[in-house]
Protein backbone atom coordinates (compact mmCIF):
# COMPACT_ATOMS: atom_id res chain seq x y z
CA UNK A 1 0.00 0.00 0.00
CA UNK A 2 1.10 3.36 -1.30
CA UNK A 3 1.52 5.81 2.28
CA UNK A 4 3.11 8.67 2.71
CA UNK A 5 5.37 9.35 5.99
CA UNK A 6 2.71 11.39 7.28
CA UNK A 7 -0.13 8.89 6.90
CA UNK A 8 1.89 5.87 7.71
CA UNK A 9 0.90 4.34 11.16
CA UNK A 10 3.03 2.17 13.04
CA UNK A 11 1.47 2.21 16.23
CA UNK A 12 -0.14 -1.44 16.48
CA UNK A 13 -2.70 -0.73 18.90
CA UNK A 14 -4.51 1.61 17.08
CA UNK A 15 -4.18 -0.72 14.22
CA UNK A 16 -6.05 -3.47 16.07
CA UNK A 17 -8.38 -0.58 17.80
CA UNK A 18 -9.40 -0.27 13.96
CA UNK A 19 -10.13 -3.82 13.18
CA UNK A 20 -12.02 -4.43 16.24
CA UNK A 21 -14.52 -0.88 15.32
CA UNK A 22 -14.45 -2.25 11.94
CA UNK A 23 -14.36 -5.78 11.86
CA UNK A 24 -16.03 -6.71 8.36
CA UNK A 25 -12.55 -7.49 6.39
CA UNK A 26 -12.50 -7.77 2.95
CA UNK A 27 -10.24 -11.40 2.64
CA UNK A 28 -8.26 -11.29 -0.60
CA UNK A 29 -6.29 -13.97 -1.82
CA UNK A 30 -4.68 -15.72 -4.56
CA UNK A 31 -6.54 -18.69 -6.05
CA UNK A 32 -5.35 -20.41 -9.20
CA UNK A 33 -4.01 -17.55 -11.01
CA UNK A 34 -6.63 -15.00 -10.08
CA UNK A 35 -7.58 -13.05 -6.77
CA UNK A 36 -10.62 -14.71 -4.92
CA UNK A 37 -12.19 -11.45 -2.65
CA UNK A 38 -14.79 -11.91 0.12
CA UNK A 39 -16.05 -9.91 3.09
CA UNK A 40 -15.73 -11.74 6.07
CA UNK A 41 -16.72 -10.74 9.55
CA UNK A 42 -13.41 -11.32 11.87
CA UNK A 43 -13.16 -11.49 15.61
CA UNK A 44 -9.10 -10.14 16.59
CA UNK A 45 -7.57 -12.22 19.05
CA UNK A 46 -4.70 -10.33 20.52
CA UNK A 47 -3.91 -12.90 22.59
CA UNK A 48 -2.19 -15.11 20.05
CA UNK A 49 0.64 -13.56 18.27
CA UNK A 50 2.66 -10.53 17.64
CA UNK A 51 -0.19 -8.98 15.85
CA UNK A 52 -3.38 -11.11 16.32
CA UNK A 53 -5.12 -13.95 14.89
CA UNK A 54 -8.45 -12.98 12.78
CA UNK A 55 -10.55 -15.83 13.47
CA UNK A 56 -13.92 -16.21 11.15
CA UNK A 57 -15.90 -18.70 9.40
CA UNK A 58 -17.44 -18.68 6.00
CA UNK A 59 -20.10 -21.24 4.11
CA UNK A 60 -18.65 -24.35 3.19
CA UNK A 61 -20.34 -24.09 -0.16
CA UNK A 62 -17.63 -20.92 -0.34
CA UNK A 63 -14.96 -22.34 -2.25
CA UNK A 64 -12.31 -19.66 -1.13
CA UNK A 65 -11.91 -22.58 1.70
CA UNK A 66 -10.47 -24.78 -0.28
CA UNK A 67 -9.03 -22.50 -3.06
CA UNK A 68 -6.83 -20.17 -1.10
CA UNK A 69 -3.36 -20.21 -1.17
CA UNK A 70 -1.20 -21.69 0.79
CA UNK A 71 2.40 -20.68 -0.20
CA UNK A 72 1.09 -16.75 -0.99
CA UNK A 73 -0.08 -15.23 2.17
CA UNK A 74 -4.09 -13.33 2.03
CA UNK A 75 -4.59 -9.63 2.36
CA UNK A 76 -7.67 -8.96 4.47
CA UNK A 77 -8.08 -5.30 4.32
CA UNK A 78 -10.32 -3.24 6.99
CA UNK A 79 -12.01 0.12 6.04
CA UNK A 80 -12.18 2.57 8.82
CA UNK A 81 -14.00 5.76 8.58
CA UNK A 82 -13.78 8.01 5.02
CA UNK A 83 -15.39 10.94 3.63
CA UNK A 84 -15.15 13.17 0.80
CA UNK A 85 -12.99 16.83 1.63
CA UNK A 86 -14.63 19.81 -0.46
CA UNK A 87 -11.85 22.24 -1.13
CA UNK A 88 -14.29 25.07 -0.43
CA UNK A 89 -13.23 24.19 3.43
CA UNK A 90 -10.03 24.81 2.86
CA UNK A 91 -8.83 28.95 4.71
CA UNK A 92 -6.27 28.97 2.12
CA UNK A 93 -8.96 29.23 -0.77
CA UNK A 94 -9.75 32.55 0.15
CA UNK A 95 -5.88 33.47 0.14
CA UNK A 96 -5.02 31.94 -2.99
CA UNK A 97 -7.58 29.76 -4.56
CA UNK A 98 -4.92 26.54 -5.56
CA UNK A 99 -6.68 24.17 -3.79
CA UNK A 100 -8.48 20.89 -5.03
CA UNK A 101 -11.10 18.40 -4.04
CA UNK A 102 -9.63 15.43 -1.80
CA UNK A 103 -10.90 12.03 0.01
CA UNK A 104 -9.72 11.29 3.26
CA UNK A 105 -9.91 7.35 5.07
CA UNK A 106 -8.35 5.34 7.38
CA UNK A 107 -7.67 2.12 6.72
CA UNK A 108 -5.67 -0.99 7.98
CA UNK A 109 -3.97 -3.92 5.67
CA UNK A 110 -3.74 -7.68 7.65
CA UNK A 111 -1.31 -10.20 6.07
CA UNK A 112 -1.20 -14.04 6.82
CA UNK A 113 -1.03 -17.03 5.92
CA UNK A 114 -4.67 -18.67 6.68
CA UNK A 115 -5.84 -21.92 8.04
CA UNK A 116 -8.74 -23.92 8.16
CA UNK A 117 -10.99 -24.90 11.02
CA UNK A 118 -13.54 -27.66 10.32
CA UNK A 119 -13.40 -29.35 14.29
CA UNK A 120 -17.02 -29.58 15.61
CA UNK A 121 -16.12 -28.00 19.27
CA UNK A 122 -13.63 -25.32 17.97
CA UNK A 123 -15.88 -24.33 14.85
CA UNK A 124 -18.58 -23.67 17.89
CA UNK A 125 -16.01 -21.84 19.77
CA UNK A 126 -15.57 -19.39 16.72
CA UNK A 127 -19.48 -18.82 16.59
CA UNK A 128 -19.66 -18.25 20.36
CA UNK A 129 -16.63 -15.52 20.37
CA UNK A 130 -18.20 -13.74 17.39
CA UNK A 131 -21.84 -14.12 19.00
CA UNK A 132 -20.41 -12.85 22.12
CA UNK A 133 -18.55 -10.24 20.84
CA UNK A 134 -21.27 -8.43 19.24
CA UNK A 135 -24.51 -9.58 21.22
CA UNK A 136 -22.70 -8.34 25.03
CA UNK A 137 -23.51 -4.91 24.98
CA UNK A 138 -26.99 -5.53 24.51
CA UNK A 139 -29.96 -5.60 27.20
CA UNK A 140 -30.94 -8.89 25.90
CA UNK A 141 -27.78 -10.42 24.46
CA UNK A 142 -28.56 -13.45 22.52
CA UNK A 143 -26.70 -16.59 22.81
CA UNK A 144 -25.70 -19.19 20.66
CA UNK A 145 -26.43 -22.04 23.21
CA UNK A 146 -30.40 -19.44 23.25
CA UNK A 147 -30.82 -22.12 19.60
CA UNK A 148 -31.63 -25.83 19.81
CA UNK A 149 -28.87 -28.09 19.91
CA UNK A 150 -29.90 -30.07 16.51
CA UNK A 151 -30.60 -26.80 14.72
CA UNK A 152 -26.68 -25.33 15.69
CA UNK A 153 -25.33 -28.81 15.20
CA UNK A 154 -26.43 -28.55 11.62
CA UNK A 155 -25.63 -25.20 10.86
CA UNK A 156 -21.99 -26.17 12.03
CA UNK A 157 -21.93 -28.73 9.26
CA UNK A 158 -22.42 -25.85 6.26
CA UNK A 159 -19.63 -23.51 7.79
CA UNK A 160 -15.94 -23.62 7.90
CA UNK A 161 -14.06 -21.76 10.38
CA UNK A 162 -10.85 -19.64 8.96
CA UNK A 163 -7.84 -18.61 11.12
CA UNK A 164 -5.42 -15.92 10.17
CA UNK A 165 -2.18 -15.25 12.33
CA UNK A 166 -1.23 -12.45 11.36
CA UNK A 167 2.63 -11.63 10.23
CA UNK A 168 1.97 -7.90 9.19
CA UNK A 169 -0.46 -5.22 10.25
CA UNK A 170 -0.03 -1.68 8.24
CA UNK A 171 -2.36 0.95 8.53
CA UNK A 172 -3.02 4.29 6.64
CA UNK A 173 -4.84 7.60 8.17
CA UNK A 174 -5.02 10.07 5.50
CA UNK A 175 -7.00 12.39 7.64
CA UNK A 176 -5.39 16.55 6.46
CA UNK A 177 -2.01 15.95 8.35
CA UNK A 178 -0.72 17.88 4.79
CA UNK A 179 -2.67 20.65 5.32
CA UNK A 180 -1.88 23.61 7.02
CA UNK A 181 -3.84 24.45 10.98
CA UNK A 182 -6.20 26.51 9.66
CA UNK A 183 -7.28 24.04 6.56
CA UNK A 184 -7.77 21.48 8.88
CA UNK A 185 -9.59 23.58 10.80
CA UNK A 186 -11.73 24.15 8.17
CA UNK A 187 -12.12 20.46 7.33
CA UNK A 188 -13.05 19.77 10.78
CA UNK A 189 -16.09 22.17 10.58
CA UNK A 190 -16.93 21.35 7.61
CA UNK A 191 -17.17 17.62 7.87
CA UNK A 192 -18.83 18.09 11.08
CA UNK A 193 -21.75 20.34 9.45
CA UNK A 194 -22.54 16.97 7.37
CA UNK A 195 -25.59 14.91 8.31
CA UNK A 196 -23.29 11.69 6.90
CA UNK A 197 -22.12 9.28 10.05
CA UNK A 198 -18.77 8.86 8.18
CA UNK A 199 -18.07 12.28 7.63
CA UNK A 200 -18.31 12.99 11.48
CA UNK A 201 -16.30 10.04 12.34
CA UNK A 202 -14.17 11.47 10.01
CA UNK A 203 -14.02 14.79 11.74
CA UNK A 204 -12.80 13.67 15.19
CA UNK A 205 -10.10 11.80 13.47
CA UNK A 206 -8.69 14.62 11.85
CA UNK A 207 -9.11 16.45 14.71
CA UNK A 208 -6.81 13.98 16.93
CA UNK A 209 -4.16 13.13 14.23
CA UNK A 210 -4.45 16.02 11.63
CA UNK A 211 -1.80 17.67 13.63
Amino acid sequence: MYSPKPFDVTDVSMLQDLIREQPLGQWVTLAEGELLANPVPFLLDTTRGEYGTLVGHVARANPVWQAFSREVESLVVFQGPQAYVSPAWYASKAVHGKVVPTWNYAVVQARGLPCVIEEPTALRGILAALTDRHEGGRAAPWHLDDAPADFTDTLLTQIVGIEIPLTRLTGKWKVSQNRPAADRAGVVAGLQSEADPQARAMAALVAQRGG
